[in-house]
């Protein structure tokens, strides 16, 4: 591949990416890229905007980031920027870039200082830049500010992780050399997902701020923490110089001249500062491009032979008859009747040998789990005997009795039958759950036309809650009708009147405990 073909690479995975974006990333493939990681005020935007040349990313404190940046600078004999959300418009000036970006993060994350994980894609076109791709994410955090989620951290971490640990993405982990480098947040992270330290490269920003009298000649040197792509040190412009609008190409100069002057860092000056770090990412990400392209290319055939089969199911009927898409459809709801049938009927084909489904779960929540309920209502037999004799007393009042009243006992028994409610609807949701979920197993035949399936699932759902409401209807009129009327002819029940004359009878029929006990 000669050089022109090299030059190519870059611009043809920004191809991608787009596409990509504007399906919805869809498409699960690892495109090679770069991400940039860094602490909150670790100088990642100096880093963006150096290469730039230009001041484009919103500033401020707290999380400015708080969507992935896709940033493609592609080489141009003119300058300017455009938006993929904003295909028609050409930004010439930087300042409103920034607006559109703040205005386009506020649309999707609110003004909360919430993050989001959909990415923004913004193109500069330039004579200042070599072809490269960067994704700019969310600074890492410690603390929520205003009136930021409190888990803003972890959500934070979780999206930069995302991003990094696909084995295609290049980690750019930006540490400033003020602080301890074995405290870098950015370097800790990369670690987690790199530790070999074999897709990282070290950018090392703020040299001119560290101590008098220390340096970080030994980061820069690799020897410290060593990464197999090694570190690059930079100077970006101070709050001051921002502020006091100073010049991006005086800020380069000035970056070149302290690499130059200063005693420690004179013998690897070229090896150091913005361009250079430029110069290296674009011929790293050109490379790793080089080398991901085989394996991308056999993901994207093989997808796309996936999907030219689709395409051809639907080829073989005449574009103006929709009757063919409306069987397919029509057979997809059948085969989900078929398959949420199957499941709780049972039944022999593709049968589940890792766990239990459907019908069988239904069927254990019936015979195991709701008996056990059931046990689990055992009343303290002293309690008990105390209410029935309570009972007993309150109900003759003054009164001496000579037969235990009925009265007394039905008191009692309605009590035992009342603790019964519980158990039955916490049996009845059990069910529901499993119904719920069964459907859910059942409609994932139906991925690819995704609203039929929000469809299906939500008639479904809400059919299987309308009954719901029935069903504890009818077990509360259940138990209230046992409440009402106690049947004392029932053959299991062991009355007062007959207890002497089926004395016999007694032993060889295992009496229910708590009448026995009110016999007593």
């Amino acid at each position: 591949m000669g050089n022109r073909g090299m030059e190519e690479l870059i611009p043809l995975v920004n191809k991608l990416q787009d596409a990509f974006s504007s399906i919805g990333q869809s498409c699960h493939l690892d495109l090679p890229q770069i991400a940039v990681v860094g602490g909150q005020s670790a100088g990642k935007s100096s880093v963006l905007e150096n290469f730039v040349g230009r001041d484009f990313l919103p500033r401020g404190s707290g999380i400015v980031t708080r969507r992935p940046l896709i940033l493609q600078l592609i080489f141009s004999k003119t300058e300017y920027a455009e938006f993929l959300h904003l295909k028609s418009k050409k930004f010439t000036d930087f300042d409103e870039v920034r607006q559109e970006i703040e205005n386009e993060t506020e649309r999707v994350t609110g003004s909360n200082k919430g993050i989001s994980p959909v990415p923004i894609n913004l193109r500069v076109y330039s004579p200042h830049v070599l072809n490269l791709t960067l994704i700019d994410l969310p600074g890492i955090t410690k603390v929520p500010v205003g009136d930021q989620p409190p888990d803003i951290e972890y959500q934070v971490r979780e999206m930069i992780l995302q991003f990094i640990s696909r084995e295609s993405t290049l980690i750019l982990a930006v540490t400033p050399a003020n602080m301890d480098l074995a405290n870098s947040d950015a370097l800790k992270l990369a670690k987690e997902v790199d530790p070999q330290g074999l897709r990282t490269i070290g950018v090392i920003t703020k040299l001119d701020l560290m101590d008098e009298g220390t340096d970080a000649r030994d980061v820069l040197e690799n020897k410290l923490l060593p990464l197999r792509r090694g570190y690059i040190g930079v100077v970006n412009r101070s709050q001051k110089d921002i502020e006091g609008k100073k010049d991006i190409r005086a800020a380069l100069a000035a970056e070149r001249k302290f690499f130059l002057s200063h005693p420690a860092y004179r013998h690897i000056a070229d090896r150091m500062g913005t361009p250079l770090l430029q110069k290296t990412l674009n011929q790293q990400l050109t490379n790793h491009i080089r080398e991901s392209l085989p394996a991308l290319r056999c993901k994207l055939q093989s997808q796309l032979l996936s999907l030219e089969k689709e395409v051809e199911e639907y080829k073989n009927f005449r574009p103006d008859d929709p009757t063919r898409k409306t069987k397919a459809l029509l057979q997809m709801v059948q085969q989900f009747g078929v398959d949420f049938e199957k499941r709780i009927e049972g039944s022999g084909d593709q049968v589940d040998t890792l766990e239990l489904s459907g019908g069988a779960r239904i069927n254990r929540i019936f015979h195991e789990r709701f008996p056990f309920e059931l046990v689990k209502m055992e009343f303290d037999e002293k309690d008990l005997r105390r209410e029935i004799s309570y009972a007993i007393k309150n109900i003759h009042g003054v009164r001496t009795g000579l037969f235990t009243p009925d009265m007394a006992f039905e008191a009692i028994v309605k009590k035992q039958v009342v603790k019964l409610k519980e158990p039955c609807l916490k049996c009845v949701d059990l069910v529901i759950q499993e119904l719920i979920n069964t459907v859910r197993q059942c409609t994932s035949k139906l991925t690819s036309y995704p609203r039929l399936r929000e469809e299906t699932e939500r008639i479904v759902t809400t059919y299987i809650r309308e009954r719901e409401g029935k069903t504890k209807e009818q077990i509360l009129l259940l138990i209230d009708i046992e409440q009402s009327y106690i049947n004392t002819n029932h053959e299991d029940f062991i009355g007062f009147a007959n207890a002497q004359q089926r004395n016999t009878q007694l032993n060889k029929k295992r009496a229910i405990p708590n009448q026995e006990m009110i016999m007593n």
